[in-house]
C-alpha cells in the first residue's frame, strides 16, 4: 500500500476534487492518489470487499436527471467513509425513448449518454449561463426523460455554441483524433437519425442505408456543424467521465460497468459494420435474439436484437469486440457482461417470430474468442451474468477463464433445498453475491409483495430472525451478503434505504415506466454511510484498514 500519512492523503483527495470540479474539462490522465488493487491468489477480479450499486441517473441533481456533478463526487465520499470498494453502475450509452429510456437499448455500444453531462459544472467553466434551473416536471424522485431530453439538448446545444466562439480546441480536437474508430460514424449516425426524423436506419434513402461512399460523404459535408456538435457532447461527457472515475480510483474505489451482449438493431453498430450480423440482402435480421421458455415464462422471452454472425468475427480476428472490449476496460475497472450465456450457446429466433418458443441454440467460438481477448486485452476483469438455468458448458468457460458469477438472494428461498446455489453457504470465493439486481424488486418490495408466507417462513428460518419488521428482514439479507464467503459482495442502495418496490429501478417484460428511480437529496442525507461502515468492518471487507 501507498505510505501516505493520513493527512497528506486527505490533502491530495481534496486537491483531486478541486480538480475536478473546477476543471472538467481538463485532459484527466494521470491520477493524483491511487490506492494499489491488489488481487488475491484465487486469481479473482476481486480482494474482499464490498460495494453499492446505483446507476448515475439515480443521484440527486437539480436537472432533472442524476449526472456527473458534485452530488456523485459527494457519494463516491460516502462510500469511501463507509468502506467500500465498489461502485456499480449501468450502462452509459446513450438511450432512446424509442427504447422505453433502457441503458440496455442504445444507438451506440461505445458512445457515452449525454443526459448524464452535469451541467453544473460546465457553468462553473464560465462559458455560459443556464438559462432555466430544472426541466419543466421534474421530480426528486423521478427521471422524466422526456423533459430531461429537451431541457439538457437545449443547454448543451447552447454550451457548444460558446465553445465554438472559444480557440482553445486542442484537446477536443486530440479527442476526435484518439476516438475517431467509433466516433466519426457515431456522430453522423445521430445526426441523420435527427434530419431523418428519428427513423429506423432502415428506412432512410437507399445510398444511405447502405453506406454508398459519394452519399455519406456528401452528408458529412452538409452537416458538418450537427456532427460536429455531436464529437462535442461526446468530448464533454467523457471529460467528465474520466474526472470522476479519477477521483473515485484516489479513494481506492473501483467501478464496475456493464455492457449489453447485444447491441440494438437501430443502432451505429449494425449500421456502420452489417456483415457482423446475421443479416439478408435487404439488411434486415434473419435471426434474432432472445431466451427458450423456461419456469418464469412460457413463451420465453423475445429481445428482437440482431444476433452475431460469429463466423465473420472470427475470421477477423474478433476485432470488433476486441476494440469494444479495450473501451469498456478503459472507463471502468471491472465489467460485467449481461447474459454472458450467450457467449457459449445463444438463443436464435427466426426474425418475425411473436414469440421465442421457435428458437434454436447455436455455437459461438467461445474459447477462441475469450482467447484472442485475453491476448490483447489484459486484464481482463469481467463478472460473468450467469442468472437463470445456466448449462455445464458455461460453467466449464467460466471456470476456466476465472471469471466469477453471480448470485442473488432473493433467488434462493423459493425452493426448500439445502445445496440452493444462491444460498450463502455453497458460494465459491470467486463470486459476486448481490441482494438483487436492477431487475428485481427491492427486498422490502420483495418481502412486502411477491414472497408468499412459506417463502418468508423459510427466509427467516434461514436467518435465526427474531423479529419480524421489514427493515429487519431487508438489514438482516445486507448482514447475509456482506457476512457471506463471496469475494465481493454488492447491495442495491434501495436496499440500503430500505425502499419499497415503488422504487425499483427495472420491471422486466414491462415496456414503460423503468429506469426512473432517483434517490431523493433526503433519501441521500439519510443515506447508512456509518451503519454500512460498521458492518463492512465486521465482516473483513473494509477498503481502508489500519496500516
Amino acid at each position: 500500500m501507498l505510505d501516505v500519512p493520513p493527512r497528506a492523503r486527505l490533502r491530495l483527495l481534496k486537491r483531486n476534487l478541486q480538480h475536478a470540479l473546477t476543471h472538467p474539462m481538463s485532459n484527466c490522465g494521470k491520477q493524483v492518489l491511487k490506492e494499489p488493487f491488489l488481487m488475491d491468489a484465487s486469481s479473482s477480479n476481486f480482494i474482499r470487499g464490498s460495494g453499492v450499486l446505483l446507476h448515475i441517473t439515480s443521484l440527486p441533481s437539480e436537472h432533472g436527471i442524476g449526472d456527473l456533478g458534485p452530488q456523485a463526487y459527494r457519494f463516491a465520499d460516502m462510500l469511501h467513509k463507509a468502506q467500500q470498494r465498489y461502485w456499480q453502475v449501468l450502462p452509459l450509452n446513450p438511450t432512446q425513448e424509442g427504447g422505453c429510456n433502457s441503458p440496455y437499448f442504445s444507438a451506440s455500444s461505445s458512445a457515452g449518454n449525454p443526459l448524464l453531462v452535469s451541467l453544473e459544472l460546465l457553468e462553473r467553466e464560465g462559458w455560459w449561463k443556464l438559462d432555466e434551473c430544472a426541466p419543466e416536471t421534474a421530480s426528486a424522485s423521478e427521471v422524466d426523460f422526456h423533459a430531461v431530453t429537451e431541457f439538457k439538448y437545449r443547454q448543451l446545444a447552447a454550451a457548444f455554441r460558446v465553445f465554438k466562439k472559444r480557440d482553445d480546441h486542442e484537446v477536443f480536437e486530440r479527442f476526435c483524433m484518439q476516438q475517431r474508430h467509433w466516433l466519426d460514424d457515431y456522430a453522423l449516425f445521430i445526426t441523420l437519425k435527427a434530419a431523418f426524423g428519428g427513423k429506423v436506419w432502415s428506412e432512410w434513402p437507399e445510398s444511405l442505408r447502405v453506406r454508398e461512399k459519394k452519399s455519406v460523404n456528401k452528408v458529412r459535408k452538409e452537416f458538418e456543424e450537427a456532427i460536429l456538435r455531436e464529437k462535442w457532447y461526446q468530448y464533454v461527457f467523457f471529460s467528465q467521465w474520466n474526472a470522476f472515475k479519477e477521483y473515485c480510483n484516489g479513494l481506492g474505489i473501483r467501478l464496475i460497468g456493464d455492457i449489453p451482449i447485444y447491441v440494438s438493431y437501430d443502432s451505429v453498430d449494425v449500421w456502420a459494420h452489417p456483415e457482423m450480423y446475421k443479416l439478408n440482402s435487404r439488411l434486415e435480421p434473419v435471426g434474432v435474439s432472445g431466451v427458450p421458455p423456461d419456469y418464469f415464462s412460457a413463451t420465453g422471452q423475445l429481445w428482437n436484437n440482431p444476433v452475431y454472425n460469429w463466423d465473420k468475427h472470427r475470421e477477423t480476428g474478433f476485432a470488433w469486440w476486441i476494440d469494444r472490449m479495450k473501451l469498456m476496460l478503459g472507463r471502468f475497472d471491472i465489467v460485467r457482461v449481461d447474459h454472458f450465456r450467450g457467449l457459449v450457446q445463444y438463443w436464435e429466433v427466426p426474425a418475425g417470430e411473436k414469440t421465442a418458443i421457435n428458437g434454436t441454440w447455436m455455437p459461438v467460438p467461445t474459447y477462441a474468442f475469450f482467447d484472442a481477448l485475453k491476448a490483447v486485452v489484459s486484464p481482463l476483469s469481467v463478472i460473468a451474468e450467469d442468472l437463470g438455468i445456466i448449462t455445464d458448458d458455461v460453467k466449464e468457460a467460466m471456470c476456466h477463464y476465472e471469471f466469477p458469477g453471480m448470485k442473488v438472494l432473493l433467488f434462493a428461498f423459493g425452493e426448500d433445498d439445502p445445496s440452493h446455489p444462491y444460498l450463502p453457504h455453497t458460494y465459491p470465493r470467486n463470486c459476486i453475491v448481490y441482494t438483487g439486481t436492477h431487475d428485481n424488486n427491492t427486498v422490502r418490495g420483495w418481502y412486502e409483495n411477491e414472497a408468499d408466507e412459506t417463502v418468508r417462513q423459510r427466509l427467516r428460518t434461514y436467518l435465526g430472525c427474531i423479529g419480524n419488521s421489514v427493515e429487519d428482514i431487508v438489514w438482516a439479507l445486507i448482514r447475509l451478503a456482506l457476512g457471506s464467503v463471496a469475494d465481493c459482495a454488492v447491495i442495491a442502495a434501495q436496499d440500503l434505504l430500505v425502499l419499497d418496490g415503488s422504487c425499483r429501478m427495472n420491471t422486466p417484460s414491462v415496456a414503460h415506466g423503468n429506469w426512473r428511480w432517483r434517490m431523493t437529496p433526503g433519501q441521500m442525507d439519510a443515506f447508512p454511510v456509518d451503519a454500512l461502515a460498521a458492518m463492512t468492518r465486521m465482516y473483513g471487507r473494509g477498503a481502508h484498514p489500519k496500516r
